[in-house]
C-alpha cells in the first residue's frame, strides 16, 4: 500500500500504526452492495492518469447517473464522450493502464476512493448502453477505501448538465467548438454542426459566455 517516501513521512509524523491499522479496516479489493449504490448514483468523479513519462493529469468526468457502473464487484465501467479532441486520459490509459477515481457526494458529504488498472475500448459491447460514447473503459479495481468526508464543502445541486447525451445520443454542440478560429480543425461532423446553430464566437465571446455561466 505504501511508498518508501510516504512510510518516511508516516514516521516523521508518527502516524505508521495509525497508517497500517487504516489499511486494515478500511481498503478493500472488492466493491460492496452499498459502494454500488453509491458509484452508481453518481453524476460526476475525478479521473487520474498517467503517461509513459509518468507525468499525471487528472479531469472532470461527467454524465448522467449511472453513466458510472459496476458490472461486478472488481469492475467498473464508464464511458468517454465527445470532449476537445486531445484524449489525454484516454490516451495515458492505453499507455500506462494506471487510474485513480475520486468521487465525491457534495450533499452529504461523502467520498470514495478507487484505484486500479484500466483498458480503452472502441468497439466495446456497452457502447450500445452509452448512447453518444465513443469508449469504453473498464476499471479493474486493486484498492477502494471510503474517504474522511472532513474539508469537503457542501453543495447543494442546481442542475444536471445540459450537454449530457440524451437517449439517442444526441447532445448541443460545445460551445467552444463555435469560436472562429476552430472551423477549420473541427470533424466534418462537427462543423456542420456549428454552421447549422448559425453562431461563431470570437475568443473573448466564448471567454465572456464562461465567466457569465452561459458556456
Amino acid at each position: 500500500m505504501y511508498s518508501q517516501e510516504q512510510r518516511k513521512l508516516q514516521s516523521d509524523f508518527g502516524t505508521e500504526k495509525l497508517a497500517d491499522k487504516l489499511v486494515n479496516m478500511i481498503v478493500k479489493s472488492t466493491l460492496e452492495e452499498r459502494d454500488r449504490a453509491f458509484l452508481e448514483s453518481r453524476e460526476m468523479f475525478f479521473l487520474s492518469t498517467v503517461d509513459k513519462e509518468g507525468r499525471p493529469t487528472v479531469s472532470f468526468k461527467g454524465g448522467a447517473a449511472g453513466f458510472l457502473k459496476a458490472i461486478d464487484e472488481k469492475t467498473v465501467v464508464f464511458p468517454s464522450y465527445d470532449g476537445n479532441g486531445m484524449f489525454l486520459s484516454m490516451g495515458n490509459i492505453s499507455a500506462t493502464n494506471q487510474v485513480g477515481l475520486l468521487l465525491i457526494d457534495f450533499e452529504t458529504p461523502h467520498r470514495m476512493r478507487i484505484q486500479g488498472k484500466a483498458t480503452v475500448n472502441q468497439s466495446d459491447p456497452l457502447l450500445e448502453e452509452f448512447p453518444g460514447a465513443n469508449l469504453i473503459v473498464r476499471v479493474a479495481i486493486e484498492k477502494t477505501w471510503i474517504n474522511c468526508p472532513r474539508y469537503i464543502p457542501t453543495y447543494k445541486k442546481i442542475a444536471s448538465s445540459k450537454y449530457i447525451p440524451r437517449t439517442d445520443g444526441r447532445a448541443p454542440i460545445a460551445a467552444w467548438k463555435k469560436i472562429e478560429e476552430l472551423k477549420e480543425v473541427l470533424t466534418p461532423s462537427d462543423r456542420k454542426m456549428v454552421e447549422s446553430s448559425g453562431e461563431t464566437l470570437t475568443m473573448e465571446e466564448y471567454a465572456k459566455k464562461v465567466s457569465d455561466g452561459e458556456a
